[in-house]
């Protein structure tokens, strides 16, 4: 376990208390899913499927984000893709600081990973092909299998 300095913990406290917003980040609800496409400035289409929902962004600059939301309402994982990363600290909300403070796990080839106790991230590609994916495993519905978050 990494115990973080003084600085370092004011620094995620201050990351996760600006991260809580209207955004339908990791973990929120989907009324708000409207308020990430805005702030994208991005074109949204819905798809449906038998255990979940996904919202699909694509922004200006080509980068798809894709939400997935549970029966009951809430975003359970994240996945992008395209020239650019999002912008994490919305895309995670409360699960920023977590994300912030972990080491990351590499192999040779392959993407980064970060597994906390409550939050798995993969990240990876190249120079204006990025791609990733994050969710929380404890809210990932039954039913659905942890390779369709892409």
């Amino acid at each position: 376990m990494r115990v973080l300095s003084p600085r370092s913990f004011l620094l995620c406290l201050i990351a996760s208390a600006f991260s809580y917003s209207a955004f339908a980040a990791l973990g929120g609800d989907v009324t708000s899913i409207q308020a990430d496409q805005a702030h994208m400035r991005a074109q949204r289409r819905v798809i449906q499927n038998a255990a979940y929902t996904v919202h699909e962004m694509k922004s200006e600059s080509t980068t798809v984000v894709r939400e997935f939301v549970s029966p009951d309402g809430k975003v359970f994982g994240i996945s992008w893709r395209g020239p650019t990363r999002p912008d994490l600290q919305q895309m995670l909300g409360n699960y920023y600081s977590e994300f912030a403070a972990a080491r990351p796990t590499r192999r040779m080839h392959g993407p980064v990973t970060i597994r906390t106790q409550n939050l798995v991230i993969q990240s990876g590609g190249h120079m204006r092909a990025l791609t990733g994916r994050a969710y929380v495993p404890a809210m990932v519905p039954a039913e659905v299998r942890l390779e369709d978050i892409k």
